[in-house]
C-alpha cells in the first residue's frame, strides 16, 4: 500500500481519525487501528471512522473503537463524519441520512460549514434485554446493580449501543476511570457496556462523565449524552430539552413527543496527515 491520508476531527475533545477508502484506494487493516489510535505510537484518537461506503443509494460508515473493536454507532462520530462528507464534497444537501451498524441517522447541518449539526439519534430502548436472565422483560430504570463492591441505582438503555447511566453526585474523571472497567465488563450484561455518571443540576442541565467500552475515558460522548438525558427524563428529573455538560464541552439534547432523541453539537477539523508507507506493512 502507498502512503495514505488520515483526516482528524474532534467533537468536544472526542477525537476520531477518518480513513477514506475512496481516497486511499485500499482497505483499513483492523490490526493497525489500535496502534493508529495510541497517543505515543500513532496519530492518537478515541476511534476510527471508515468510509464513506456506498450501497443501494445509502452512505455508510464503519465506526471502530481505539482497541480495534467495532461500535454500532457514535453520536460524536456521526457528527464528525457528516462534517467530513461536507468538507470532501460527498454531500451538498442540508439534510441527509447516514447509515451505521445500528441503522440510519438523520442529519441536518445548521450552518454553511457543517460545523454545527443536529442528529436524530432514534429512540431509547429501556427493556431489560440488556440484562440477560431477567424475566419477565421490564424497563431497567432504577435497577440496583453491584459494581466494584458497591450498589448503584442504574438506568440501562440502548441507543444503538448499550449504556448504563448512574445518577450520582460524584461525577468526576477519577470516579469514571475507577468504575468504568467494572461496568464495561460486568456479568449483568450480554456484551461490554458504556458508562455515564450523571448529576442532575436542574431541570434543564446535566453534568456527566463518560467511560466508553473499547476506548476508555473520553472527554465527551454524543451517545452518552443522549443516554443520560433520556434516563433523566424517563425518571421525571428533567424537561424535554437539556444541556449536557461534559469535560470537553456541552451538547444540547431534546426528547421529541414521539420518543425520538435529537442531539445538537459542534465539530472541528484538526488536520490531514500522511502516514509513512511502512506503517501498514
Amino acid at each position: 500500500m502507498s502512503a495514505i491520508k488520515m483526516h482528524k476531527y474532534h467533537g468536544l475533545g472526542n477525537d476520531y481519525l477518518i480513513f477514506d477508502p475512496n481516497e486511499n484506494g485500499g482497505l483499513m487493516q483492523e490490526r493497525k487501528i489500535e496502534m493508529l489510535c495510541r497517543r505515543n505510537f500513532g496519530l492518537g484518537a478515541d476511534g476510527i471512522l471508515y468510509g464513506p461506503l456506498f450501497e443501494d443509494g445509502r452512505i455508510k460508515v464503519g465506526i471502530y473503537n481505539s482497541d480495534g473493536s467495532q461500535a454500532e454507532s457514535s453520536g460524536n462520530g456521526v457528527r464528525i463524519f457528516a462534517k467530513y462528507l461536507k468538507d470532501a464534497a460527498y454531500v451538498k444537501e442540508q439534510k441527509f441520512s447516514l447509515t451505521t451498524k445500528a441503522g440510519d441517522a438523520e442529519i441536518e447541518f445548521l450552518d454553511a460549514e457543517g460545523s454545527l449539526t443536529r442528529v436524530n439519534m432514534g429512540k431509547a430502548d429501556f427493556m431489560s434485554a440488556l440484562l440477560p436472565g431477567k424475566n419477565p422483560p421490564h424497563e431497567t430504570a432504577n435497577e440496583s446493580l453491584m459494581f466494584h463492591g458497591a450498589l448503584y441505582n442504574a438506568v440501562c438503555l440502548s441507543l444503538g449501543s448499550p449504556n448504563c447511566v448512574i445518577m450520582t453526585e460524584d461525577v468526576s474523571c477519577q470516579k469514571a476511570k475507577e468504575l468504568g472497567p467494572y461496568v464495561e465488563n460486568a456479568e449483568y450484561f450480554s456484551g461490554r457496556m458504556n458508562l455515564e455518571l450523571c448529576r442532575v443540576c436542574d431541570r434543564k442541565r446535566l453534568k456527566i462523565e463518560n467511560y466508553e467500552r473499547g476506548s476508555g475515558y473520553t472527554l465527551a460522548s454524543g451517545t452518552g449524552a443522549c443516554a443520560a438525558a433520556a434516563a433523566a427524563y424517563r425518571m421525571g428529573l428533567t424537561d424535554r430539552k437539556v444541556t449536557v455538560e461534559m469535560p470537553g464541552g456541552s451538547l444540547w439534547v431534546e426528547m421529541a413527543e414521539d420518543g425520538s432523541i435529537y442531539m445538537t453539537g459542534p465539530v472541528e477539523k484538526i488536520g490531514t496527515f500522511t502516514l509513512e508507507e511502512d506503517f501498514f506493512s
